[in-house]
């Protein structure tokens, strides 16, 4: 698949494919968006929202949510903010997340099966990684938003003047829900 998509990416490029995407680093509508990684949002969630290539800065990762107050989702947040003009975030979970109620004992169960040892397992947790928090889902989207919110909200090096809200998103319909 890789190499289908190079050769796409080469005849895309040599036709100009890219110039209807031409747009600066800065946001146009001033707005970051932390969202899950989830194929289904891919086209919904901007198609929903009406938003284009330039208008926002898009974070994506698993459930959309911050997990640790010095991760890189929040390191993007405050360069969107001090570094590109942002001033409002929204934070948009979606209903049937892969995150909710994932549990960490199955995900290490998943990586022994795929060929992670012990050792590699054991190293993790003797160096101070609680891969049981680390690995762990949430289990519903409304408090995972809110915690998400909340952190970003009051994170000691977020300006007090930018807006931040949390939404849930309708995976088939693209409904936003504010939570």
């Amino acid at each position: 698949m890789i190499d289908e998509i190079l050769k796409f990416n080469a005849r895309f490029v040599e036709n100009m494919g890219y110039e209807k995407f031409q747009t600066s680093k800065y946001p146009d509508k001033r707005i970051a968006i932390v969202t899950c990684m989830d194929t289904r949002l891919v086209e919904l969630l901007p198609a929903a929202l009406g938003i284009k290539n330039g208008d926002v800065k898009m974070i994506k990762n698993a459930g959309g949510t911050i997990t640790n107050p010095f991760d890189s989702t929040m390191r993007s947040l405050l360069v969107a903010v001090y570094e590109l003009g942002v001033n409002e975030i929204m934070v948009i979970g979606h209903t049937g997340c892969g995150v909710q109620g994932m549990n960490a004992a199955e995900m290490l169960e998943l990586m022994r099966r795929r060929g992670i040892d012990e050792e590699h397992i054991s190293l993790m947790r003797h160096c101070g990684i609680d891969l049981d928090s680390w690995l762990h889902g949430f289990t519903d989207t409304s408090d995972a938003v809110n915690e998400t919110v909340d952190l970003i909200r009051n994170h000691p090096l977020m300006a007090r003047d930018v807006r931040v809200g949390g939404y849930i998103m309708d995976s088939e319909t693209g409904l936003l829900s504010q939570v």
